[in-house]
């Protein structure tokens, strides 16, 4: 089974960009701002923006199920107050859900949490539950630098989080450690303050003791590990300086990277570097980078092309990238799947 890790409802319908501007808006005119019940997108409208796109990617490319969350950049969760984004939480997980139950064998859900800077995570946990004991969802996205590039949060490592980490072990499910959009303009968004975030959490995790505290937690790093698997003796130089214990023993039972590498020299070296235990599926297709690579004909976020092309793993080391890691960190993806008998 091809499972990938990494999917945003970048592809949902107009009206819902629509009614975020009316709710932004709304923060400048409080009488523009709109109910929940005036966004109305139909069952229909749902089903041919995922035909048309996600799913026939997934089709095409050979992947069978998608964990799939609302769109990152659309978090925006320096936007407005904590109600505002309560509410746009709560609006965009709710999309995700009717995509997960109209398509049940082809998605999966992982929440948005309404994180608000400078607001206690607690704030969050209300939508988590939700999400997990409503929707079904199997993980969640946190965002470690609400401020969309200023990084005015505490790091991973504080306890101004444990909060969202007791929650998560409680429930069995990991993170997707993911920025939104950057209002910095030092900071490109996908191209710099996504890479720099990922890097940046793995640095926290690094010089901290979070996993003796939380030895079940989980966080999956996305591309690829941001810098991380590219400078992986820089990173365990710097552990060894520091009177770290082994990066393998420190956070390798804890921290895993997807495969939203895009292009084949790239996904090589992940593979070599990294452990394949720590190694997931992921394409994020229809994100960041749509379009086609001149070099190769293919679109450059095909990633299943490149992983069955590494020459460094086995037929079993790919089994573990593209479904037993997977079944292994996310486990009430597992269960959701043998329920199904699958």
């Amino acid at each position: 089974m091809i499972i990938d890790c990494h999917g945003h409802y970048t592809t949902a319908p107009k009206a819902l960009e629509a009614w975020r501007n009316q709710q932004i808006a709304g923060l400048k005119d409080p009488t523009l701002t709109p109910r929940v019940a005036d966004l109305r997108i139909s069952d229909d409208e749902i089903r041919a923006s995922i035909e048309d796109n996600q799913l026939r990617l997934m089709r095409a490319r050979g992947s069978d199920l998608t964990i799939f969350s609302p769109r990152a950049s659309f978090m925006a969760h320096h936007i407005g107050d904590l109600q505002t984004s309560l509410t746009w939480a709560a609006v965009c997980n709710e999309l995700c859900h009717r995509v997960a139950s109209l398509f049940p064998d082809a998605f999966i859900g992982a929440a948005m949490l309404p994180q608000s800077p400078g607001e206690p995570v607690t704030t969050c946990i209300p939508e988590l539950e939700r999400c997990v004991r409503e929707y079904g969802f199997v993980a969640i996205n946190l965002n470690p630098d609400p401020s969309g590039g200023h990084w005015t949060s505490p790091p991973l490592s504080d306890r101004y989080w444990y909060p969202i980490y007791e929650k998560m072990v409680e429930y069995g499910i990991p993170a997707m450690v993911h920025v939104s959009t950057s209002c910095n303009a030092c900071f490109h968004t996908t191209g710099a303050h996504y890479l720099n975030a990922d890097t940046t959490a793995f640095m926290q995790c690094l010089t901290s003791d979070l996993f003796k505290d939380f030895p079940e937690l989980k966080f999956v790093i996305p591309h690829g590990g941001g810098a991380v698997p590219y400078h992986w003796g820089r990173f365990r130089g710097l552990a060894q300086e520091l009177k770290r214990p082994p990066l393998d023993e420190l956070l390798l039972n804890n921290i895993y990277f997807d495969t939203c590498v895009y292009h084949q020299p790239g996904i090589d070296l992940l593979a070599k570097v990294i452990p394949v235990k720590n190694v997931l599926f992921a394409s994020e297709m229809i994100g960041a980078v749509r379009g086609i690579d001149p070099t190769t004909g293919f679109h450059y976020d095909d990633t299943k092309r490149y992983i069955d092309a590494a020459p460094e793993l086995s037929d079993a080391d790919r089994h573990m990238i593209y479904e037993g890691n997977a079944r292994r960190v996310y486990p009430r993806l597992d269960a959701a799947l043998k329920a199904r008998g699958k």
